[in-house]
């Protein structure tokens, strides 16, 4: 599943019992990869321009720590260990290349002897001196396909696989790994520049920016794929980018708009999994866990934003996150104000996913036949043709109106399609109360 991207839990502990705990060294070498690895890339990407050499020296660099740490024990600075490894690994791979003689001097320079990077070089943007924004920016250039600029940022910064990607732009894994490598070849033939544009060509690269972290949040909200819901990482990771976008672009609406969803989404995490670590649905949270802070932080944005008069989609959908964030308790929501937000984020961006939510705001404001009927158009159109939470909201609304043997074959249709753990617990509980 993840051949390069991921190595705490393929290449780099292959020898490890499958479904077996990490040990010490494996969660060090996890936990370092969800801190580095995007740094890691966009600093050898940024100095050697070669992003496959710039991923594959960094894929080297965890799967030396796995062994060094083994014997040598965990480093103290485990993000400056692993920066030196993949340097000098890009370094051997550079020597070993006639054509690499500039880009060896390049990199072999870029790192302290500590192996902590550089800071910006002389005429670098100095309002952003973060090489993963630089990345975003390069790779959402409007010489690339629009599809693909999500898609490798994805790949590159946050180290998803090709699946994991696949499954959230809802195509073939095939299809998604010719899309990447079309693109990488485009940035290397077009001498794409690695940098943040010019002011005035910011407008034209963001909505791509912002589709990019705002499919790395929901990585980290709801995992693709694996034993957990939620992978934290990725969603701070989004969070700090958005912000760090907000102030390089203060008078765009949709950044705040997008940052704003951001904070009112994490800040239900802490109540979304019980301790087992299993899922907890919105009604039954216990909301004094709630980050109140980030509750505020969020509505604020959203407020600023929305007085400039100019709503998108990030906007709408974090008044919709706002309606459930600011409910004491789930009878106060306001469904039939996230129904009306629903049918306008429709209006916005046409989507099968924003209709199968508009239909479950509909079966919890105007009663759960109206939803179903929703559901059933959508269903029988096959646009959402395996993605479990269809069958799951299916499921839910054939209960309330006791319809319960059609009820349970949606959960099980829903258990079978379910990505992670976490999911199909639940599916299954909610079923073995049906029965």
């Amino acid at each position: 599943m993840r051949p390069r991207a991921t190595p705490p839990r393929t290449t780099a502990l292959e020898s490890t019992t499958a479904g077996a705990a990490p040990s010490p060294v494996e969660a060090a070498v996890a936990e370092a990869f969800r801190e580095e690895w995007g740094q890691l890339v966009a600093t050898l990407i940024r100095r050697t321009g070669d992003w496959d050499l710039a991923e594959e020296c960094v894929q080297d660099a965890f799967a030396l720590a796995l062994r060094a740490w083994r014997r040598d024990g965990v480093p103290r600075r485990p993000g400056a260990w692993l920066t030196t490894a993949a340097r000098n690994r890009a370094v051997d791979r550079l020597r070993r290349e006639a054509a690499g003689a500039a880009k060896l001097r390049e990199v072999a320079s870029a790192m302290r002897e500590d192996g902590v990077p550089y800071g910006p070089e002389p005429g670098d943007e100095p309002d952003v001196p973060d090489d993963r924004l630089r990345l975003i920016f390069t790779c959402c250039h409007p010489a690339l396909a629009p599809e693909a600029r999500v898609a490798l940022t994805l790949r590159t910064l946050a180290g998803l696989t090709t699946a994991e990607i696949a499954h959230a732009f809802l195509v073939g894994e095939q299809a998604m790994a010719k899309r990447l490598a079309r693109a990488k070849q485009k940035i290397r033939h077009a001498a794409i520049p690695y940098r943040v544009p010019p002011a005035h060509l910011l407008p034209e690269r963001l909505p791509a920016v912002l589709a990019v972290l705002y499919l790395l949040f929901n990585e980290g909200y709801s995992a693709t794929s694996g034993a957990g819901l939620m992978r934290p990482d990725l969603a701070a990771e989004a969070i700090r980018l958005a912000r760090v976008l907000v102030r390089l672009m203060p008078d765009e609406p949709e950044a705040a708009g997008l940052l704003a969803l951001m904070l009112l989404h994490h800040a239900r995490r802490a109540a979304r999994l019980d301790g087992a670590g299993d899922l907890v649905v919105l009604e039954e949270q216990d909301r004094t866990l709630w980050d109140a802070a980030r509750i505020a932080e969020g509505v604020a944005l959203l407020d600023g934003a929305l007085r400039r008069g100019r709503p998108g989609p990030y906007q709408v959908q974090a008044a919709i996150a706002a309606c459930h964030a600011t409910a004491a308790r789930p009878e106060d929501t306001d469904w039939a104000q996230i129904s009306v937000l629903y049918a306008r984020l429709a209006g916005l961006v046409p989507s099968p996913v924003v209709e199968l939510n508009r239909a479950v705001a509909v079966g919890m404001s105007a009663g759960p036949a109206a939803g179903l009927a929703l559901l059933d158009a959508l269903r029988e159109s096959g646009a959402l043709a395996g993605y479990h939470l269809l069958p799951a909201a299916r499921a839910d609304l054939l209960r309330r109106l006791g319809r319960t043997a059609e009820a349970g074959d949606a959960y099980r249709e829903a258990m079978g399609l379910a990505p992670t753990g976490a999911e199909r617990r639940h599916l299954a509980r909610r079923l073995a109360a049906l029965e």
